[in-house]
This record gives C-alpha cells, sequence and structure tokens, in this order.
C-alpha cells in the first residue's frame, strides 16, 4: 500500500500523506513517493494547484524516528533531497492544509508551498538540535528570513513547540481556521485558485520564487555537508535512544 495517495479533479491534484499510524512521518519510501507526486504535478499540464495534506488529524511529523535510528545511510539522504528538489522545482502552486503534528520537515516544507491554511490545533517544532542533526530544507536561511535571526536561533535552538498564531505572524500560513473546518476551506481555496488562467498560475510562481532559489540551493548544500557529519554520531544515537526511552539524553 502507498504512503502517498493523489487524486486529480477540477484541476486541482490533491495529494495526501498517508501513514496515519505515524502522523504520517516519512521514511526513505514516502520521500520518493511524495517527491513523485510532485514531479507528476510538474508535468501534468491538467494540474493547475497541487493541495498537499496529511491523512487523519496530523499534517506531518517529519522523519520517522525509527529509520534515523538505523546506522548512517546514504539513502536516508537521497529521498529526502529527491522530495526537495521536485518541492523547489515545482511551479504550480501548492495549497496546504496543516492540523497537529507539524513537525521537522512537516514545518520546513511549508517554507516552499505557498498557501498554508493553519488549524487551531497545528504544532509546529523544528527539533533538529535537540535531535542531534542540524536544519534541512534551506529553513536555515529561509527561517532567518521570514523570522529574523534572533527568534530564528531560539526557536531552532531550543526545539519548542510553535503556536498557530505565532506561525502565521512568521509568514508560515494566511489564516488560522478551527482544526475541523481547515481541510475543507484550503480544499475550497485550491479549487479557487485553479479557476485561474494555467500560464499566469505557474509564471507567477516562478516569479515569487526565482529570486530565492539561489540561497536555498547554497543553503541545502551547507546542510547537507553538516547532516552528514551528524547523521548517525554518538549526538544523534543517543539523542534517538533517550526519546524512545523516553528519558532526557546524556550529551557527554
Amino acid at each position: 500500500m502507498s504512503s502517498i495517495s493523489e487524486t486529480l479533479e477540477a484541476n486541482v491534484r490533491e495529494i495526501v500523506i498517508d501513514r496515519p499510524k505515524v502522523r504520517n512521518a516519512f521514511d526513505e519510501a514516502t520521500y520518493h513517493a511524495l517527491a513523485e507526486a510532485l514531479e507528476r504535478a510538474q508535468n501534468d499540464p491538467q494540474t493547475r494547484v497541487v493541495f498537499l495534506r496529511g491523512a487523519g488529524e496530523h499534517f506531518c511529523a517529519g522523519q520517522d524516528l525509527s529509520e534515523m535510528a538505523a546506522p548512517k545511510q546514504e539513502g536516508g539522504v537521497i529521498g529526502f533531497e529527491r522530495l526537495l528538489d521536485a518541492l523547489v522545482a515545482l511551479d504550480v502552486p501548492v495549497v496546504t492544509a496543516v492540523r497537529g503534528s507539524a513537525v521537522g520537515l512537516g514545518t520546513t516544507m511549508l517554507l516552499h508551498t505557498d498557501v498554508n491554511l493553519i488549524g487551531d490545533d497545528a504544532k509546529f517544532r523544528c527539533p533538529f538540535v535537540p535531535l542531534g542533526v542540524v536544519p534541512e530544507a534551506g529553513s536555515s536561511a529561509l527561517l532567518v528570513a521570514r523570522l529574523g535571526y534572533a527568534k530564528t536561533a531560539e526557536f531552532l535552538f531550543t526545539g519548542r513547540v510553535m503556536s498557530p498564531e505565532e506561525a502565521v505572524a512568521a509568514g508560515l500560513g494566511v489564516a488560522v481556521l478551527p482544526a475541523d473546518q481547515v481541510v475543507a476551506h484550503a480544499r475550497e481555496v485550491a479549487r479557487r485558485i485553479a479557476e485561474g488562467p494555467p500560464n499566469s498560475l505557474r509564471l507567477t510562481k516562478r516569479l515569487l520564487r526565482d529570486g530565492e532559489r539561489d540561497a536555498i540551493a547554497a543553503a541545502r548544500a551547507r546542510e547537507v555537508e553538516a547532516f552528514r557529519v551528524q547523521l548517525g554520531s554518538p549526538e544523534n544515537l543517543e539523542a534517538i535512544r533517550a526519546f524512545f526511552d523516553k528519558r532526557k539524553p546524556r550529551f557527554d
């Protein structure tokens, strides 16, 4: 069974991250499956808008830590980077509905999507440092551009939860809505956008995004280099063991 489901209706490609038992966390297969779905959207003239959401009550809990607990593997970076390549290259507008957990990639991918509607139950968190790794998806540059240096440093160093209201104020979303209404509202926004002229939509998104693509590429290159150092390191493995043991990690 695929971890990603898709439908295409009225020029809206609805893509669902479908691993609700793990709050839609990503394993290697899911990285590739979502990348493939976004690549299809990019190359399909019938797709004018992508509507992205998570199955059930959560958007995305980021990396599946049970995979990260394994010894360092190149494949874990390759699948993730393929997904980011597809997301950054996508000229189709992306509307999201964000409920519940938005952890790690569940937060940082919103820096690359376009119209993010936020449920009032959403919790944003980037626990890269607490997990003994580093920021990803160009977030080391994009979060600073949106939040400023001081707020970004505090958010990333502590790994704390960001509220829906704070996320909207920071430019990660456009509005906070009741959790039980956000999916329907976001789907309607996607349909409304899809009624527009397709070439104008794609060109406008390209104009909005092209100015930051060089900065994103440079930030991602730095992040990948640092991530390779930390993935599977003693700090990373201790943080993951502590997570599963439900204890405070010990970094000697």
